[in-house]
């Protein structure tokens, strides 16, 4: 029963589409992670995640539609739901999802991390 803080987590990596865990509970993970560019359209089958952007400016994209998460929203994106995240800055994201998520759900890139550092 540790405390978190998350500044000083994100002040410990600068790379991009790489999530860190940073808690477990009830078999989901938290992670942190840094965005900019365009990732990948691609979808989970099985998870939801939710995406909460802790600071900058997150772009959703759906294939019907764009959402804007700005600092301290969020967005739940449920699982089978095609989406591509964006940034044209830097942005930090809080993800809760479950612990057999994997970051490029249905497409294996390079973008594809398989196995998360802990910090």
């Amino acid at each position: 029963m540790d405390k978190v803080n998350i500044e000083q987590k994100l002040s410990l990596f600068s790379d991009h589409w790489s999530p860190k865990i940073v808690g477990e509970l009830n078999g989901q993970q938290v992670k942190l992670v840094k965005l900019k560019g365009e990732f990948v359209w691609h979808k989970h089958d099985n998870e939801d995640e939710l995406f909460f952007v802790i600071k900058g400016s997150l772009k959703m994209e759906f294939r019907d539609r764009t959402e804007i998460i700005k600092e301290d929203e969020f967005i739940i994106v449920p699982h089978g739901v095609e989406h591509k995240p964006s940034a044209d800055e830097e942005v930090s994201i809080m993800l809760f999802e479950p612990a057999a998520t994997l970051n490029t759900g249905n497409i294996i890139n390079e973008f594809t991390k398989d196995v998360l550092d802990r910090i």
